[in-house]
């Protein structure tokens, strides 16, 4: 199954990072908080959402940050996802 977003929404796919605390014990990702980096899986065409033109300036591959509860998670094929709105995305990380 593949999912394909509408409008001005964005599948992401959440990425867990591994952190280290300042004492150098190695946290897995399940004793961290939600993570917020993920990369874009697939984007939405844009268009006229709520009267507004939207223009989709994501686009597949890239890393963002996310709003820390924004969008719906889905899980597809046995791998999680979020559907996030493009207004969701705070930066895309570089």
């Amino acid at each position: 199954m593949k999912l394909k977003p509408l409008a001005d929404r964005v599948v992401v796919k959440m990425v867990e990072m591994e952190e280290t605390t300042k004492a150098g014990i190695l946290l897995p990702g399940s004793a961290k908080e939600k993570p917020q980096v993920a990369e874009v899986v697939a984007v939405g065409p844009g268009g006229i959402v709520d009267g507004n033109e939207v223009v989709m300036t994501v686009k597949v591959g890239d890393k963002v940050i996310t709003s820390k509860y924004a969008g719906t998670e889905v899980k597809c094929d046995g791998t999680e996802y979020n559907i996030v709105r493009q207004g969701d995305i705070l930066a895309i990380v570089e």
